[in-house]
């Protein structure tokens, strides 16, 4: 494994030093700062705590003292994370779509088509008996390359069934359908909770945080949307929501589409997603630390997909940390053993 400097000598070598003035004059216009005092301070945050500059700027670091900054799960810290608790010869499970939906079959709650191994007649019947269908690539994350299918834009099964070949899907899925109170923020994609679970030692697993996420401006995916922290209890809205772009500080206390005030809104079954992603934690025990996405049906919770690299941003995000203090405390609870 490549150590701390090692790292750090790769990361700037493919670094843009365009992108880091960029986020330098970012990081001035919206604290007001001098510029020069900014980036000696964006420097030493790097040095001090791993905080990549987009961190910087994203955890508004120039409002925290060194103590609060050191609770932070910053870029190299998250790296450092996951390569610790994580076996990745087994990451495969989640990379691959195709082999998480057979895994994990008694979570997705859906009908799926392995297009790698379906013949054409598998494809045709599952397009006959849908109004819609859900496509993903292979390996891509963040909703890139899934498209929503109408099988009535189509002239026919054939013609269904050599676009999906043309464009290189992997896997056809039914459309999970919004629990009609998660719809009503936003309808026209999945809006789901990413919940962060983690092994102890022993193997017990243990649920971090949970965000909920969704769409907007007329995305059929959540990713890039808005999402806030909710209550793991009550599925409550705790604070106002932040922007997809986490660097940018934008803040909604509605969602722009629905105009439905966010804090105080419960999102139902979120105790139950909890639970389902809890139990969901220890099917492959070598992956301690995993990102899931669960959608809210009318029915109850079901998993859209498990992410092995967990966005260690959305989760400890400027007005939704209490005093100050990122998720490193709640993370030496499950693992102490962790080193950073």
């Amino acid at each position: 494994m490549e150590n701390k400097l090692q790292y750090y000598i790769r990361v700037f070598k493919g670094a843009s030093f365009q992108k880091f003035f960029k986020v330098l004059d970012n990081a001035h216009k919206r604290s007001g700062r001098n510029k020069a005092v900014l980036f000696c301070d964006m420097l030493y945050s790097m040095a001090r705590y791993g905080a990549g500059y987009n961190d910087y700027v994203t955890f508004e670091f120039w409002d925290l003292n060194g103590k609060q900054r050191d609770t932070y799960l910053t870029r190299f810290r998250s790296k450092k994370l996951m390569m610790f608790m994580n076996d990745h010869s087994y990451a495969h499970i989640f990379d691959n779509k195709n082999e998480f939906n057979e895994v994990f079959k008694d979570f997705i709650g859906r009908e799926c088509i392995d297009l790698e191994t379906a013949s054409d007649e598998d494809v045709k019947e599952f397009f006959m008996s849908r109004k819609k269908i859900f496509a993903k690539m292979k390996d891509l994350s963040c909703g890139i390359g899934c498209e929503l299918l109408e099988t009535e834009k189509f002239d026919d099964a054939e013609a269904f069934v050599k676009y999906v070949r043309e464009k290189g899907f992997a896997t056809i899925e039914d459309v999970i359908e919004n629990h009609p109170d998660v719809a009503k923020l936003y309808p026209f994609s999945v809006n789901t909770i990413r919940i962060i679970t983690m092994l102890d030692a022993k193997g017990e697993p243990h649920c971090l945080y949970a965000v909920f996420k969704m769409g907007k401006d007329g995305r059929v995916v959540d990713n890039y949307g808005l999402h806030g922290p909710v209550d793991m209890e009550t599925g409550e809205f705790l604070f106002p929501a932040h922007s997809g772009d986490t660097t940018a500080g934008i803040h909604y206390t509605e969602h722009p589409y629905s105009h439905i005030k966010l804090v105080g809104y419960k999102v139902p079954y979120v105790k139950e997603a909890v639970e389902l992603a809890k139990k969901a934690a220890t099917v492959v025990p070598q992956m301690r630390y995993v990102g899931w996405d669960v959608a809210i049906t009318p029915t109850g919770p079901v998993i859209i997909e498990g992410n092995n690299y967990c966005a260690h941003d959305f989760w400890q995000l400027p007005g939704q940390t209490p005093g100050g203090i990122g998720i490193l405390p709640k993370i030496k609870e499950v693992a102490p053993e962790f080193r950073y």
